[in-house]
């Protein structure tokens, strides 16, 4: 793959942590997230195990996101 290419499967995976769609409050909570998960796929080759990593890190952002939602209802 060309240098600076992503495998497809990794480049998914990281369209998935876009957040600039969010409201404020939720954005601040994926912007790291998003940030972890870019150096990672800059740092490491593309493979299965990058991929896999990519999803947990995903579902954990989502928990994350999702507590946000929470506390913001209780305020």
């Amino acid at each position: 793959m060309p240098e600076g290419t992503k495998h497809p499967a990794t480049q998914h995976m990281l369209d998935l942590f876009e957040y600039k769609h969010l409201p404020p409050h939720l954005a601040a909570v994926s912007a790291p997230v998003f940030d972890i998960a870019h150096r990672m796929a800059d740092s490491l080759e593309s493979g299965p195990e990058l991929t896999t990593g990519l999803r947990k890190l995903l579902e954990a952002k989502d928990c994350f996101v999702r507590q946000a939602v929470i506390d913001s209802r209780q305020s």
